[in-house]
């Protein structure tokens, strides 16, 4: 596959490229991202992408875990990024769908995994994410 050409983004203050590969679970790694969820859970992705300007170039979610790849600004930074996408998502999904309150004291694991796409063609990284539910 050819690279993609490098497009840069800017803000006031930074021009800048920064992709990453997000990956993170359920507490437990119980599949409750189904009937349902899933659909609700990229929603709620995009809403804050569009909110923090921030673009999702992939999604892709499976009954128990998320892959993402997303490009952050660096003054927002990745780490707020995800903090905001766990923790609204949490909120809205135990609210909307009560019996996943029933299943989990809280919905997402601390942790996640990131890694940086810089090395890599993005379109090889966004297949691979897209490919996930055929794994």
């Amino acid at each position: 596959m050819a690279k993609l050409p490098l497009r840069y983004k800017s803000n006031r203050n930074v021009v800048y490229s920064c992709k990453y590969h997000v990956v993170w679970t359920p507490k437990y790694r119980r599949s409750v991202l189904v009937e349902g969820v899933d659909e609700r859970l990229k929603v709620i992705l995009n809403e804050l992408c569009t909110e923090k300007e921030c673009e999702l170039l992939a999604v892709e979610i499976m009954p128990d875990h998320v892959h993402l790849l997303v490009e952050v600004d660096p003054q927002l930074g990745l780490h707020t990024f995800v903090k905001l996408a766990k923790g609204r998502s949490s909120r809205l999904l135990r609210q909307e769908f009560p019996w996943l309150k029933s299943r989990l004291p809280t919905l997402w694991t601390n942790s996640y995994f990131v890694s940086t796409v810089g090395g890599a063609p993005k379109g090889v990284i966004k297949q691979y994410v897209e490919n996930q539910k055929g794994v």
